[in-house]
Parts: C-alpha cells; sequence; structure tokens
C-alpha cells in the first residue's frame, strides 16, 4: 500500500474528447471551474478515446503522456473532467504519485470552498462523504487485518472498517442535522402559503446573472462575482412589486452540466425553495452560444427534483452586450408572458420583467393608462394615495393621464365611489403579440 498524497495548487488538466461531445465548450468550461477551485494550470493534455479504458480512463500510452506532464511540472495534482471509478482513481495516483481528482471531486471542492452558511457547510460535508464512502482505500499499511502473536492483536476489523463505521456515523449525523434545519425551513414555507404569499425561485446554469438579477429586483448587495458557483447559499428577500403584498425572491445555487447527484441529493433542502416555487425565473445567459445547452441542463436538474411542471418565465440575460436586441417581451398563443429579455447589470428591461411578474403573481392586477377629466380631481389623489401611480402626464384636451398597476376590483370601486365609469376612463395596457420564434 501506499500513502495518499495531499492535495496541491499546481495542477495538470486533463480533458479527453468522445464521440458525441462538444470538446471545446465543455473544456473551456472546465479549466474556468478548476481555476475557480484556486489552482494553477501548468499544462492541458488532451485526446480522442472511444470509451474509457477500464485500468487508467485515459489508456497506458496517455496515462504515461500525463506522468511525464507531471514529473516535468513538478506537478501535485492532476484532474480529469471526467468522472473516475475509484479504482481508476487509485490506480492513477499509484502511476503518477501525485493526488488525482474527477470531475464530481473538483466540484464538490468549489462548493466547500463557497459555503458560508450553517446550512451550506452541513450539505457541502454530507456530499463530501458520500462522494468519499465509494472511494475508501487503506491508504497506509497499518492495522491490516489481525494477525496473532503477541503485539499483534487488534480491535477485530480493519482501518478500512474503521473508516467506513466512522463514515456511516458521521453521515447518519449531518442528516439529522439537516433534518432539522429542513424542519425550520418548512416552518417558513408553511408560514408563505398561510398567508398566501407567493415565492418565486431564480434558477439557472452557474454564472448566468442570477446573483445580479437578484440584487437588481431586492435592491439587495449579496455576493455576485464572474466566476462558477460564485452563489452557493440560497438567500430569500422580500420583493414589493408595487401591487399587493410583497413577494418573496429566492436566490439558488447555479446548476453545471453533469452536476454530481451527491450535490443533487445533499441539497435537497436548499432545492425545496425551488420545488415549492409558485414561479421560477429561468436566467439564461443571452450572449452564451451554449445557452440552448445550458437551458436543457437546467431543466434536465429541475426535472430530476421534481420541480419541471412549477410555471417558468424565461429571462435572457445580458441583453446590453448582444447584438441586435432590444429589452422586450415575449408571449405564446395564448398570451402568457414565457421570456424576458433584459439586462441586470444596467437595468435595461427589468421594469419589464416587474410586469411580468405583476401579472403571473397578481392576475386580477390590471396595468395601463386612466384619462381623467379635469373635474376628476378627488379620484386623482385617491389613486395617488393607494400608490396605484406611475407616472402622470396630460394630453391636449385638458385630461390627465395616470398610468397605473392596481387590483382590478380596487380601481372599479374606488371609480364607483368618484361616480365615475371605469370602463370609459382606463386604457389597458395592451399586450403585446407573440414576437418570432429565436433561438434561445
Amino acid at each position: 500500500m501506499f500513502e495518499r498524497p495531499t492535495s496541491g495548487q499546481r495542477a495538470i488538466v486533463v480533458h479527453l474528447a468522445f464521440a458525441f461531445q462538444e470538446y471545446e465548450q465543455a473544456n473551456a468550461e472546465f479549466l474556468e471551474l478548476v481555476r475557480s477551485a484556486g489552482a494553477t494550470v501548468l499544462d492541458s493534455i488532451s485526446g480522442k478515446r472511444a470509451k474509457p479504458d477500464p485500468r487508467y480512463f485515459a489508456g497506458a500510452g496517455k496515462a504515461e503522456e500525463i506522468a511525464q506532464s507531471v514529473a516535468e511540472h513538478k506537478a501535485e495534482l492532476v484532474v480529469f473532467n471526467h468522472d473516475l471509478s475509484p479504482s481508476q482513481e487509485r490506480n492513477l495516483e499509484k502511476l503518477l504519485q501525485c493526488r488525482v481528482l474527477d470531475r464530481a471531486g473538483l466540484i464538490l471542492d468549489i462548493f466547500a470552498r463557497r459555503a458560508r452558511s450553517h446550512e451550506g457547510k452541513l450539505q457541502v460535508e454530507l456530499a463530501q462523504l458520500r462522494h468519499l464512502s465509494t472511494r475508501l482505500v487503506r491508504g497506509w499499511s497499518h492495522l491490516e487485518r489481525q494477525k496473532g502473536g503477541i503485539g499483534l492483536r487488534g480491535p477485530g476489523e480493519t482501518q478500512l472498517e474503521t473508516d467506513r463505521r466512522l463514515l456511516g456515523a458521521r453521515i447518519k449525523k449531518l442528516h439529522r442535522r439537516l433534518k432539522k434545519v429542513g424542519a425550520r425551513r418548512e416552518q417558513g414555507r408553511a408560514s408563505r402559503r398561510k398567508s398566501g404569499t407567493p415565492t418565486i425561485s431564480v434558477v439557472g446554469y452557474t454564472n448566468a446573472g442570477k446573483s445580479t438579477l437578484f440584487n437588481r429586483l431586492t435592491d439587495s448587495d449579496i455576493y455576485a462575482a464572474d466566476q462558477l458557483f460564485a452563489t452557493l447559499d440560497p438567500t430569500l428577500r422580500k420583493l414589493d412589486l408595487d401591487v399587493g403584498e410583497p413577494v418573496v425572491l429566492a436566490d439558488t445555487v447555479g446548476f453545471i452540466r453533469d452536476l454530481p447527484h451527491e450535490l443533487v441529493a445533499a441539497f435537497n433542502a436548499t432545492l425545496e425553495e425551488t420545488h415549492q416555487a409558485h414561479l421560477l425565473l429561468h436566467v439564461i445567459d443571452a450572449a452564451d452560444p451554449e445557452r440552448r445547452e445550458h437551458s436543457a441542463e437546467v431543466n434536465s436538474v429541475l426535472k430530476e427534483i421534481g420541480a419541471n411542471e412549477i410555471a417558468q418565465i424565461e429571462v435572457m440575460n445580458k441583453v446590453d452586450i448582444c447584438r441586435d436586441r432590444e429589452p422586450s417581451l415575449e408571449r405564446d398563443e395564448h398570451g402568457r408572458i414565457t421570456r424576458v429579455w433584459c439586462s441586470a447589470v444596467t437595468g435595461a428591461g427589468v421594469d419589464l420583467l416587474r410586469e411580468a411578474l405583476v401579472e403571473q403573481c397578481y392576475p386580477d392586477t390590471v396595468q395601463g393608462e386612466i384619462a381623467l377629466p379635469a373635474s376628476a380631481g378627488r379620484l386623482r389623489s385617491r389613486l395617488f394615495e393607494l400608490g396605484a401611480v406611475k407616472q402622470e402626464r396630460h394630453n391636449r384636451a385638458g385630461e390627465t393621464l395616470l398610468r397605473i398597476t392596481m387590483d382590478r376590483y380596487d380601481l372599479e370601486r374606488v371609480c364607483r365611489q368618484e361616480g365615475m365609469d371605469f370602463t370609459q376612463m382606463f386604457n389597458e395596457q395592451p399586450r403585446q403579440a407573440p414576437a418570432p420564434a429565436v433561438g434561445a
């Protein structure tokens, strides 16, 4: 047996091309993942294979090439952009004499770095232990299966068995603690359901701009950065839509292709915010050439956690860096808003997104312009007092034109009390016709 090498920052990265896979885009994302983990990339090794090699994954010849690169660059770590079996990982470590990490282990390491809340740390530790439980090996030669003789008798189990027992006990403890955290979260959700408060969950591929949009909508200052998995811990904020009671907006962890199943399972309590939401804002990087594939990955994870049936609005973010694209709304053949083009950085089109949220969360709300004659000063004052007026202007006929957002019943009641005919004065904001199909 051998001592397993400790991890380091100086890394060799390995990404092999297999059939039916987009190599260039996946490799660029992989390199960004490695850098997000804080590693320094010394060399990048590529190749093509029809199928993985059962011993070294990369094949004996390619494994020797990796070993030469490790020796030449004095690398401390080799990272594969693939999922390695426990035996492949052990065989590679014996050959390379350095730490070997696969894609799942790399993502888990990034999550461990970014977890800040107590719940987030518990979830990451649980995911790491689940991943480690399949990779337990005897990393030292002592405590082999016990032999007879004075000084050689032991506790009756091997070190491997001891590790498994301790690991299982720790996983059970984490499950109990996360269950308590989940119970507290469920109390909050039950309270919101009882009060009828809509919950909107922001989902999307990692680095699509979810946290920046969240900050723009809620006037918050949660951490947002141009890096993968900048946000890990879920954040809830009230969002005032200027109509009805404020809704709750939830910022969640970003998804990525080949997201480790250990993470999906461990983050079940956090993803409940998505599963129990009334509406999903699916944030998509409109400037990303791979946005179709990334969107499909997100929808795949949503299906895995049972959230694929929840109403969804696609938010095509970063429209400020897209050519020939202006902020706009898109509707389906039934008039329902399906997509909003906007920019979270500049704020362009965010007002359209807020209108979409009002329409979705408060379907009885009217948005449009009401024309008041000069004699309707009392009605004008009441509308301002109710906070319904968003904009005021005057036309050549001397009428006051008020752009309002208000509950339909309340508007009809106030107009009736002031002796005004609601239907003759109000020009409801026309819904845009369905936009032509655009690749997204």
